[in-house]
């Protein structure tokens, strides 16, 4: 892809998340609902770190990719590719509240999308190893830790599948998290192969 092109969908697309979230942060509000669960969310974390991946890739577009900057995309990815998977099995059919239509496609379909097409069409010019794919598993597993924990204290999850009295206790929690937690090995493993894939062949070329 022409690099003018690859930045301007970068800055369209990291805006237009950013705007999405800053919508639905809105009327979230208005609602009177509590700021820190709306930003307990997965979704709206994952979405806002890929935003930011999105414009900075876009600003140092020309620039020589690091191990660091490339890990930060793999976590992206990783992270988005989950998010859309866990919403299309788990939360499809699941009463969203006040999240808008066109915010709910944007976040959970479109962003998902976004982010995988742009790690093919640019592939990291650093090969990631075992640490860079350990490191994008950290986020989620403090996030796991961080909203069971909250949750026991206030007893108010964002996601049904992590509410132990909707899953028939604290086994059934487990049994979520070990499946998600093995999504998101599984996810990772995937980005590094295709990435380090990618990223030969682009030398080759």
């Amino acid at each position: 892809m022409a690099p003018p092109l690859l930045l301007a969908l970068r800055l369209a697309f990291g805006l237009l998340t950013l705007v999405a979230i800053g919508w639905q942060l809105s009327i979230h509000l208005s609602h009177g609902y509590n700021v820190l669960n709306f930003f307990s969310y997965f979704t709206n974390l994952s979405n806002l770190f890929a935003a930011v991946v999105l414009l900075l890739g876009a600003y140092h577009l020309h620039a020589v990719g690091t191990t660091q900057n490339e890990a930060l995309r793999a976590a992206s990815v990783v992270n988005m590719v989950v998010v859309g998977v866990v919403f299309a099995v788990l939360l499809r059919d699941v009463d969203l509240g006040s999240l808008l239509p066109w915010i709910n496609f944007v976040l959970h379909t479109l962003m998902p999308c976004v982010v995988v097409a742009d790690w093919l069409l640019q592939p990291p010019r650093t090969k990631l190893g075992a640490r860079q794919l350990l490191l994008a598993l950290i986020f989620p597993a403090l996030y796991l830790v961080y909203v069971l924990v909250r949750g026991n204290s206030i007893g108010w999850y964002p996601y049904p599948f992590l509410n132990p009295a909707l899953v028939g206790g604290h086994g059934g929690v487990a049994a979520y998290a070990a499946g998600i937690t093995a999504t998101f090995a599984a996810v990772a493993w995937l980005v590094r192969v295709v990435g380090n894939k990618r990223a030969t062949n682009q030398q080759f070329n």
